[in-house]
């Protein structure tokens, strides 16, 4: 058995290309009033390959292996642009800005709804 590492290599490096992407994450860029954000992810990757063979008396030769890949993908902020300054806005629990508008908007949803079906009351 003949294992070619390189075509294997292709195809994960092919497969991390095409979904390994900050749109395939967590979306394309986006306008938000006079703010350009571009979301920005950070990726981790490991790789594992062995193999072996060799002869016993008995039950003659034999050959073995095996490939495995592992990868992480987490958001970790957005470039905010305006005119001509560009600033990082984090999303980890105690960064400030968007961030936490981001992580209030299932809140302020509820909100509304309550007091939607309040005033129809």
């Amino acid at each position: 058995m003949e294992m070619n590492f390189d075509e294997l290599l292709k195809k994960i490096t092919d497969f991390i290309k095409s979904e390994a992407k900050t749109d395939t994450v967590i979306g394309e860029p986006f306008k938000l009033g006079q703010f350009d954000c571009v979301p920005v992810i950070r990726i981790g990757m490991g790789f594992g390959s062995g193999g072996g063979g060799g002869d016993a008396p008995k039950t003659g030769k034999g050959e073995g292996a095996g490939a495995g890949a592992g990868m992480g993908i987490e958001p970790i902020g957005f470039l905010v642009t305006k005119d001509d300054e560009i600033s990082f806005l984090g999303v980890n629990k105690s960064s400030k800005g968007i961030a936490a508008v981001f992580e209030k908007v299932p809140d302020l949803i509820e909100k509304m709804l309550e007091k939607k079906e309040k005033s129809s009351i």
